[in-house]
């Protein structure tokens, strides 16, 4: 492992370079270019027309299928039928026809017959119009082109009638003939219409003869009176043209099936398709160029400028980088599998994996960005069956089941359980699959269904079992202290520990004290509570050489400090920081745990010790009495420094008050502040303000007021009573 650690510190070094980031991030692109090269590679097929096709061939894209969209629309316009217009004009300009010609007559009978007062008068000289000159007055009246349509026996009719009668023959024929000439006429039905009007003319009560004109009349005004309009013809069939949606091919519609004969149709659709074209293109090729640049363009911006801390930024790039090359083998890999089976054993990927690494080992962030990552990437590479070059569903699923890892390892506690929550992710895998495969519609048998739920189990459960493998070498190459590792250090059976309870119990109870102490107050400020709790374990282990030199493992037996020289005491107790970190690089304890155990004094003064060598010799130094240090990097150290000498300091007051303590508190902070001991811990005012307060409920909660037990001797006299 330390050959590993060796080689990435190496790398680490390396990225230093911006160059060297830039390089890495291009063999990054390279190496999942290559992967999905041929993913996005055009298919060619081998079709012959009118000969059977060798596969199954669904179309890749969605494409207009013109030639069939022309004729469908030619269908439609045939369908339409003509459009006939009614002239409802033409009923009125008849009616007023027969009108006039009836108004006409009896003017003509009125001019021609003398009054019955003038037939005596013998001076008249006028006589009686002969009929024949009635008629040629009639004529005269009306439109050589009226004349010309009525028979010579109407004309005689008319002027032969009294006028009584030629009003009733004109109602009538007016009536009769509107009538039927409001309804729809076509050139066929006119004479269907000329004998309607007949019979509804033969129930008049007039004489034979006017009867007779008034129908010949009526029959010549019976015309047709619908007629083709061209004009609403075309509109209704362009209406019907513009209502045709064009016909497509869509993606993953067969075009033609195994064994089926290859016709001019098909052979016409798979070309509108696609398949027949000989000719390269280059823009799937493109195009995933382009994309894998987009992603890790944006990715390098992130490391580039979002990460502040170098070291930790080197490694944050180092580890997605070997999780995302880790992550994309094993898709590919999966991919193949599938592809030799020809089943959809892609659902199989454990693609949370990797969220759950980046998640334990870095942060939300990156894992998310991760889940994403490899989702975008898995559309491309599992898209087998799928037509085109993207299968979406697929994406969703690896996304989907990202996602839920995330959330379920930042539940409490379940960092220490990935074997529980991949459990969880399994039975969420296959609801999720369940889902997409009914809102697909797609209907499979049992089999089919119990080969879909295995895969979503052995997917969660894959991942989760690959997370706990591959922890402990990401956590030894690159020395990442992860929560997994601090729970594990946090076993009380571990031999460390059972050393401190067993050689220095009062110091076990301290750093046990110190612990719940630092934890919480760690949390109130967002800082790593695990880590500070396992810290504060281990900060002692140093007083294991010597426990009896240390106050709280001293019981009731006598102090040995009081026969020594300050310069012994001091030397005694500062080695316990110095022996801390020494013993537990010995047992390859993180670094973290390392610099607690060294750092949680920093370089604070050992004042009892101090003052009692002064009092011995005024030139003492107070440097020589100061811890070596080095001062609380981390926040998680200052607090367990902070909290270890409240801890100490509250448990030899004797009546300790929420007032007291809170005083204490305020003056170990500011005491630390005046001496330095920050200065090099990017800890704020307000960080410190917020511990003061966690410190002090933690403190009341310990030492709050008890009631007071009456003596044994009064207590035996009230049980008597």
């Amino acid at each position: 492992m330390n050959r590993i650690q060796k080689f990435f510190t190496q790398i680490k070094g390396l990225l230093v370079h911006r160059f060297f980031q830039v390089l890495l991030f291009i063999i990054l692109g390279l190496f999942a270019y290559g992967l999905m090269f041929s993913n996005v590679k055009p298919e060619r097929v081998q079709v012959e027309l009118f000969k059977p096709a060798e596969q199954t061939i669904r179309s890749t894209k969605t494409v207009e299928d013109t030639y069939k969209t022309e004729q469908e629309k030619e269908e439609i316009s045939k369908q339409v039928a003509d459009v006939y217009s009614l002239k409802k004009e033409y009923a009125k300009n008849k009616v007023d026809l027969i009108s006039s010609i009836f108004d006409s007559a009896i003017e003509v009978n009125k001019e021609t017959d003398p009054d019955e007062d003038h037939k005596e008068d013998e001076d008249k000289k006028e006589t009686v119009k002969t009929d024949a000159q009635k008629v040629s007055i009639l004529k005269e009246k009306l439109t050589d082109e009226v004349n010309k349509n009525i028979e010579e026996s109407v004309f005689l009719a008319l002027v032969q009638a009294d006028e009584d009668e030629l009003k009733i023959a004109k109602d009538s024929t007016i009536t009769a003939v509107n009538n039927v000439m409001s309804s729809r006429i076509a050139a066929s039905d006119v004479e269907n219409a000329k004998k309607k009007v007949v019979e509804e003319l033969g129930y008049m009560s007039i004489s034979g003869d006017m009867k007779k004109a008034s129908t010949s009349l009526a029959r010549t005004a019976i015309i047709q009176n619908v007629f083709f309009d061209k004009d609403k013809t075309e509109e209704q069939r362009r209406k019907a043209v513009e209502s045709v949606e064009p016909i497509r091919i869509l993606q993953g519609q067969i075009i033609v099936e195994e064994n089926q004969l290859v016709d001019r149709d098909v052979y016409r659709q798979l070309e509108l398709a696609g398949f027949l074209n000989t000719e390269s293109t280059i823009y799937p090729y493109i195009g995933l160029l382009l994309f894998i640049f987009l992603t890790f363009a944006a990715f390098y911006y992130y490391f580039y400028y979002s990460v502040s801390k170098k070291d930790n930024k080197y490694n944050q790039l180092l580890i997605f980088s070997l999780v995302f090359i880790l992550s994309m083998a094993t898709m590919k890999t999966v991919s193949i599998l599938a592809d030799l089976k020809n089943s959809n054993l892609e659902y199989i990927f454990p693609g949370a994996m990797a969220a759950m690494l980046i998640k334990i080992l870095l942060n939300d962030r990156l894992a998310v960005a991760m889940i994403i990552l490899l989702g975008s990437y898995g559309t491309i590479i599992f898209n087998g069956d799928t037509p085109g070059n993207l299968d979406f569903s697929m994406g969703l699923y690896i996304i989907f089941g990202g996602l839920t890892a995330i959330i379920l390892l930042s539940r409490p506690n379940f960092k220490s359980k990935v074997l529980v929550a991949g459990l969880l992710l399994s039975l969420i895998n296959m609801a999720f699959v369940f889902s997409l495969i009914f809102i697909m519609d797609s209907h499979y048998t049992r089999m089919e269904y119990l080969y879909y739920a295995s895969a979503a189990i052995g997917s969660g459960v894959g991942a989760a079992v690959l997370t706990m493998g591959l922890l402990p070498f990401f956590e030894a190459g690159f020395g990442i202290l992860s929560s997994i590792k601090l729970i594990e250090l946090a076993n009380p059976n571990h031999p460390l520990l059972r050393k401190i309870l067993i050689e220095a119990p009062g110091t076990y109870h301290h750093s046990v004290m110190v612990a719940n102490l630092a934890e919480s107050a760690c949390e109130a400020i967002g800082s790593n509570g695990l880590l500070a709790r396992v810290g504060s374990y281990y900060h002692d282990i140093g007083k294991t050489k010597r426990p009896h030199f240390f106050i709280e493992n001293q019981m009731s037996e006598e102090n040995p400090h009081d026969r020594l020289q300050p310069e012994t005491s001091r030397d005694i107790i500062i080695a316990h920081a110095v022996d801390g970190g020494e013993m537990l690089r010995s047992h390859k304890f993180p670094k973290e745990i390392v610099d607690i155990a060294e750092q949680h004094h920093g370089t604070t003064l050992l004042k009892f010790f101090y003052h009692k060598a002064k009092k011995q010799d005024e030139s003492t130094l107070e440097a020589a009495y100061r811890y070596p240090g080095p001062r609380a990097i981390m926040k998680e150290v200052a607090v367990i420094g902070i909290a270890d000498s409240v801890e100490a300091a509250v448990r030899s007051m004797k009546h300790p008050t929420p007032e007291k303590i809170e005083e204490l508190v305020s003056f170990i902070i500011q005491d630390r502040i005046s001496d330095g001991q920050f200065d090099e811990c990017d800890i704020t005012m307000r960080e410190l303000s917020i511990v003061k307060h966690s410190l002090c409920e933690s403190l009341n909660g310990i030492f709050h007021s008890r009631i007071e037990y009456p003596e044994p001797d009064k207590l035996g006299q009230k049980v008597k009573e």
